[in-house]
């Protein structure tokens, strides 16, 4: 007996890059103080009040199936929410509801992406990214950005890439960097996947989370709303990660074939959790300022702590719940420097290697702990990376 390929050709050969993750989980076990700063978990809670809508609605006996692009109010509300934040008309014919932004994800690579297609994406990504695309049997192929253009997409290199591509993703506001794509940027890419009839699958997860400048959905600009697949979720902008509530703004057909691809996989989500997702919206933007309010004043702690290092430079960061930090002038990679900073200061950093290639020499700093304890560990950091200096 065997098992499929597919998996196996999904999750690729090597690393995953998570070792430090996996290591200051297991030191954290064991008894031993770690401030993890790895991943992008909120330090707070979800809402009682959505708390208190999803129990209601499951003692009214919405525990049954849902089958579907999800309950109509909910389309409906996010229609609204999206029509109100970026300018474009939508309509909850637009929408389908999925299980997280991950699944909104998937399901849009595997109705743009048949095997032996090519699904592009940019370098730094996400951790998922590469897989994702894989699942569909298309091929991955990265977009390098550079650390000294903000890691700002750069149309030339996409379209060396995209004979025989299908499909491209982008993130803006980006994780692991940061960096929000400027209007001209968005511009620049919108031109390349027009050109070579691309889709356009643009993660926003991190839509509320914007520190300098406007959020740009790409789908706003000309020609391109019949052509853009756009991910969203509550995980981020309403602290309800392990609620598990996405969804996807896609032109009609396109949600139409998403709709028959969850019948077939995820079978829709509880109606509980879809009512605790409509009382979520209800709470309005004053909430969802609310939420990113922390992370906006960590990151201005973080530019203030970091910004004038001798050895470190932090990577200037316009949205996220992240910095990235330039180490190689410490004569270590973001792996070498990131293991060495969880065993000599019990500080969990991500390596920047563990997103690809373009970030290599860099760690990302999640802004996911209280104040006075991060900065109490950038100050440590920093010190960790002057004593690199003079031990040589």
């Amino acid at each position: 007996m065997r098992l499929a390929e597919r998996v196996a050709h999904m999750t690729g050969e090597g690393s995953d890059g998570w070792e430090i993750y996996y290591r200051a989980r297991d030191l954290a076990a064991g008894g031993v103080t770690v401030v993890n700063l790895t991943i992008g978990e909120h330090d707070i809670r979800t809402d009682p009040r959505i708390l208190a809508a999803m129990a209601e609605s499951a003692r009214a006996g919405n525990t049954g199936y849902t089958v579907g692009a999800g309950k109509p109010e909910l389309r409906r509300a996010i229609a609204e929410r999206v029509s109100a934040r970026t300018g474009v008309p939508t309509g909850p014919e637009n929408v389908i509801v999925t299980p997280g932004g991950q699944a909104a994800l998937f399901a849009a690579h595997m109705v743009t992406l048949d095997p032996g297609d090519t699904g592009l994406y940019c370098d730094p990504y996400y951790a998922t990214y590469p897989g994702t695309i894989r699942a569909t049997g298309a091929r991955d192929v990265a977009v390098p950005t550079r650390p000294e253009n903000g890691f700002q997409p750069e149309a030339r290199a996409i379209a060396a890439r995209a004979k025989g591509a299908r499909s491209l993703l982008i993130n803006t506001p980006n994780n692991p960097t940061g960096a929000v794509y400027t209007r001209p940027t968005l511009e620049a890419v919108a031109e390349v996947v027009r050109d070579h009839d691309l889709w356009l699958i643009s993660d926003e997860v991190y839509d509320t989370q914007l520190w300098s400048g406007d959020h740009q959905s790409p789908r706003a600009l000309p020609g391109m709303a019949e052509r853009t697949l756009v991910v969203g979720s509550l995980s981020k902008s309403h602290a309800m990660t392990g609620s598990r509530i996405g969804w996807l703004i896609a032109p009609e057909p396109v949600v139409a074939a998403v709709t028959a691809l969850a019948t077939n996989t995820t079978y829709g989500l509880p109606g509980y959790i879809m009512d605790a997702g409509l009382a979520a919206l209800s709470l309005g933007p004053d909430f969802e300022a609310e939420v990113s309010g922390p992370f906006r004043r960590r990151r201005d702690l973080a530019l203030a702590r970091l910004g004038q290092a001798n050895l470190l430079r932090l990577v200037p960061s316009g949205g996220a719940m992240y910095v990235m930090v330039d180490v190689r002038a410490t004569g270590l990679s973001g792996e070498a420097f990131a293991l060495r900073l969880l065993e000599h200061e019990r500080i969990a950093v991500m390596p920047g290697e563990s997103f690809g290639q373009a970030a290599s020499g860099h760690i990302r700093i999640a802004l996911t702990v209280a104040d006075d304890l991060l900065d109490d560990a950038l100050g440590r950091l920093l010190a960790f990376a002057e004593s690199l200096a003079t031990s040589d």
